[in-house]
């Protein structure tokens, strides 16, 4: 709250907050998404049902949380110097992620198409961050006279982030470092100014 006062209950530790998101990302990881549940987060993380209900709603707003932690964790907005090094290391952690993120993103994803309240949290919290970071990335650019002010940056989200979850979907191709260069390559290409 705004005026210094604390919500009614007790407070929220931090420690058991960690365990929780922890647990979640284990439990989605070893189980998958289907058969996520509430007893199974709290008895991984060494706390009460009651304790994991006291902060989130449901197992899909637990799963969120716990995806935003990782992805906030360990997908870091480098600073290369150029485009195509910082699109590069950007997209090698990105893909990297996402094998250990892939039964989380799946679920949710499910969850989203079945929940449209659920959809805008998804959207808004954890789709708008990953392109917030990745424009960041292009923004720069911009600033440094690689990328004309005119070009359609959420064009170039769509295009990096188009093939992230189609391969992710379907599986018909990798995503691994190879991918994420030869992207970084051709957005670095596309955009390269006089040519």
């Amino acid at each position: 709250m705004s005026d210094g006062t604390r919500r009614p209950g007790r407070p929220r530790s931090e420690t058991a907050r960690l365990a929780i998101l922890k647990a979640t990302h284990d439990e989605l990881v070893d189980r998958g998404y289907g058969e996520l549940t509430m007893a199974g987060i709290a008895a991984r993380a060494g706390v009460g049902k009651q304790t994991i209900y006291r902060w989130w709603r449901s197992k899909a707003e637990v799963a969120l949380d716990a995806l935003l932690n990782m992805a906030s964790e360990g997908i870091p907005i480098p600073d290369e110097g150029g485009l195509e090094a910082d699109l590069g290391v950007f997209l090698r952690r990105t893909f990297g992620m996402q094998e250990p993120s892939r039964p989380i993103l799946m679920g949710l994803l499910a969850e989203s198409l079945l929940d449209p309240v659920f959809a805008e949290a998804f959207r808004d919290r954890f789709l708008a961050g990953r392109r917030a970071a990745l424009r960041t990335i292009l923004e720069r650019a911009v600033a440094r006279g690689e990328i004309s002010a005119d070009e359609d940056l959420g064009l170039l989200l769509d295009v990096v982030y188009g093939v992230l979850w189609y391969r992710m979907l379907f599986q018909h191709a990798p995503l691994n470092d190879a991918t994420a260069e030869d992207i970084a390559a051709l957005i670095a290409r596309s955009v390269r100014i006089g040519e």
